[in-house]
């Protein structure tokens, strides 16, 4: 699982997002597809164990619980 990392205010947004982007290309697939797995898994903890997206037969239907 991911960690949360807090910058500091001094940091230039540039410097900020190169290392992110570093970060992000230096994975693997797999490993980009596990943590969309882990986010999803995590976001339907948060709206109670239910699903953000409900198929409806007029097409999906987002709901908050």
């Amino acid at each position: 699982m991911g960690s949360l990392k807090l910058y500091d205010t001094n940091i230039s947004r540039a410097s900020i997002v190169a290392e992110r982007e570093y970060a992000y290309l230096s994975r693997s697939s797999e490993q980009k597809f596990l943590a969309l797995l882990n986010l999803n898994r995590i976001s339907v903890q948060m709206n109670g164990g239910n699903l953000l997206k409900k198929t409806t037969r007029f097409g999906p239907c987002y709901q908050k619980a």
